[in-house]
């Protein structure tokens, strides 16, 4: 079969035969006489007509099928003899390994193994690539935040927990639950990384689309001598930072529970889902992304904030028995800012409480005036909501207005900051709050009984304090959640579009329920 072909922009697709023979009769030995036409780089043609990509130095045609995705290669190698072989140049794959997926590791220890970099490509970081980027386990109400990534020579699952209790700016604490490498030219080896005894065997299969799921083949690594018990304690001490003691008069029922996640996650198939981290848009109040935080008496949880237009969104990337992960845990009104009293005033739980119902109360009017004008037949008005409060602009120096590091523009638009401290009587895990805040919204907190049973929205208020810290006041549960930033970088958690990210969020909801 005739060839023709245009790589990395050289030449035009053109004439390519075989001297004496038909179309469709090329042979592995007669690649010099396939013709891919090189007049787009040199515009000359030698004495034996136009110049070819075989003509090139090996060296040189490594450089060009380098800068090819590694997809490609295989088509590329069926092109002729020459192509296939200078394929199996290491060079070419050690680089679509960097550049495709980011392995800093230097490949050529692979050597000593026997392994090829294109073996690591093929058979670790191709065939796994559906499973790079952010899940959510499914235990229950619990979830969770599991990041697959490559890591030097293997891929891992690093599963995300929070900080103890109510430390909210420390780091998140990172346990391995899975990894996958290549320790031999067959095919990868996949091993569970939960117990005591180092890692064994374990496997992972692909569901569908955006879902897969994990299974330990040897769960007797995860056997302790002191049984269960011990095991439980020791996943409690170690996961936690917290005794058995220290948490039994607590929580008793959530002890049942938490067993149940500890023996799902050790012995058991679990199955992980999709999810992407929010996208950024020029006009969002704050940058999104995923934050850890207080609440109420069920300690540290992660969520999740995004921007929608004139709405803010915190789902909960972890739950509890009562609102399970998934389920937006409070939604923020961005056209309804609150401007706060000062701080004697402030500390009179009574007084914030009337700024938050009086924003109620006009909510509900204009709600009910737009259902009366529905119901009559007319056209509703435009909501009157006031959008947020403009702060005055300090004066600008010339000698300000001439730089060109674009800081004063910066300096100019940055709101002037509010005094805030907690009203007398609300309950707070973390006391170490910041002393001032950015600005304030209305908006509304998911509460329920056990087991998600007489789900509410009730009345509070969202406090953004800075870039990375923001804040809720549950007005009927007269409670206060502080989060804190993630600040890790999650690769290939970006959502393909926003159509994506809104219809997983949509899913979330029906997950854990």
């Amino acid at each position: 079969m005739a060839v023709c072909a245009r790589l990395c922009g050289v030449g035009q697709p053109g004439g390519c035969r075989r001297k004496g023979a038909g179309a469709g009769e090329l042979e592995d030995g007669d690649e010099d006489e396939v013709r891919i036409e090189a007049g787009g780089v040199t515009g000359h043609c030698g004495p034996r007509g136009p110049r070819t990509l075989l003509s090139l130095p090996p060296e040189i045609l490594v450089e060009i099928f380098s800068s090819l995705p590694g997809t490609e290669l295989p088509r590329l190698a069926q092109v002729c003899k020459k192509f296939r072989q200078i394929l199996t140049t290491d060079t070419i794959w050690r680089r679509r390994c960097q550049r495709e997926y980011g392995v800093r590791e230097n490949l050529r220890k692979l050597e000593v193994t026997g392994v090829s970099c294109r073996d690591v490509y093929v058979k670790l970081l191709h065939q796994y690539r559906h499973i790079l980027g952010l899940w959510q386990p499914d235990i229950g109400p619990y979830g969770g935040l599991l990041n697959v990534v490559v890591d030097g020579l293997f891929i891992i699952g690093w599963m995300y927990l929070t900080p103890h209790d109510p430390h909210v700016d420390e780091p998140m604490r990172l346990k391995p639950v899975f990894r996958i490498h290549l320790m031999e030219r067959n095919s990868a080896t996949v091993e569970c990384m939960y117990g005591h005894k180092g890692p064994h065997n374990g496997q992972i299969q692909i569901v569908k689309k955006d879902e897969f799921s994990t299974k330990c083949l040897q769960t007797d690594y995860h056997r302790m001598s002191g049984g269960r018990q011990e095991e439980f304690r020791t996943w409690l001490r170690e996961d936690l930072g917290r005794t058995l003691e220290d948490i039994f008069h607590e929580h008793m029922q959530e002890l049942i529970l938490m067993k149940f996640i500890y023996i799902c996650q050790y012995d058991n198939c679990l199955t992980y889902r999709r999810i992407y981290h929010p996208p950024s848009r020029p006009d969002d109040l704050s940058r999104p992304g995923f934050f850890k935080g207080t609440y109420g008496s069920h300690g540290l949880e992660i969520v999740m904030l995004s921007f929608h237009g004139k709405m803010a969104k915190v789902t909960k990337i972890t739950g509890d028995p009562n609102v399970p992960a998934g389920q937006q845990t409070f939604e923020v009104d961005l056209t309804r800012p609150v401007q706060l009293p000062d701080v004697e005033r402030l500390r009179n739980f009574d007084e914030m409480s009337r700024l938050i119902l009086d924003v109620q109360a006009q909510i509900q009017r204009e709600q009910r005036l737009t259902d009366n004008e529905e119901d009559d037949g007319r056209e509703p008005e435009p909501a009157r909501a006031q959008p947020a409060r403009a702060q005055p602009l300090p004066a600008v120096r010339p000698e300000e207005r001439d730089a060109d590091d674009g800081s004063a523009e910066k300096n100019r638009q940055a709101p002037a900051a509010q005094s805030f401290v907690l009203p007398d009587g609300v309950m707070a895990r973390n006391e170490e709050y910041p002393r001032s805040c950015k600005i304030c919204f209305f908006g509304t907190g998911l509460i329920a009984g056990h087991g998600f049973s007489n789900p509410e929205r009730t009345p509070g208020l969202f406090i953004l304090f800075d870039e990375d810290r923001f804040g809720f006041i549950w007005l009927e549960l007269k409670s206060f959640s502080l989060y804190s930033r993630i600040r890790d970088r999650f690769q290939n958690g970006a959502a393909p579009s926003p159509e994506a990210f809104d219809e997983m969020l949509h899913n979330m909801q029906s997950w854990t329920t």
